[in-house]
């Protein structure tokens, strides 16, 4: 962030040759070991990996558990409820094949929710965690 001093508007320091200053706060100082390369032990403890894992499981274990409860509920009731799952719904298509297809669709579902929560969620905070170990700051 830059900061500005503005010049004095009073008439006494008009021509006394101060200016306008400005300077740049230093940037945080990198994390990285003697040979430059990443200090991943610094890195773990930063706020910004933190934030980072903490959005990571914010999507990826309810998402993770809500399809593992689908699918078990999927293969307990084919295994205990074979009278259920043969339940014709539209001509030879029955309940257990309507589930087995809605695996997939939820497969891909879910693939795509994550890709559009990585895009806005995940992937600038892993370019602020990047940031720390580069001199290449934007």
């Amino acid at each position: 962030m830059t900061k500005a001093i503005l010049p004095p508007t009073d008439s006494r320091h008009a021509r006394g040759g101060r200016g306008f200053a400005t300077f740049d706060e230093p940037p945080p100082p990198l994390l990285v070991d003697e040979a430059g390369e990443p200090d991943f032990v610094a890195l773990r403890d930063s706020a910004d990996f933190q934030e980072l894992r903490r959005r990571t499981m914010i999507f990826v274990v309810p998402a993770t558990c809500g399809f593992l409860l689908w699918y078990l509920g999927y293969v307990s009731l084919s295994a205990w409820a074979p009278d259920f799952m043969g339940t014709p719904v539209l001509g030879v298509i029955n309940v257990g094949l309507l589930f087995g297809l809605l695996q997939f669709v939820t497969t891909i579902a879910l693939t795509l929710a994550y890709a559009r929560y990585a895009r806005r969620r995940l992937d600038p905070q892993v370019a602020a965690v990047r940031s720390l170990t580069t001199e290449d700051r934007a």
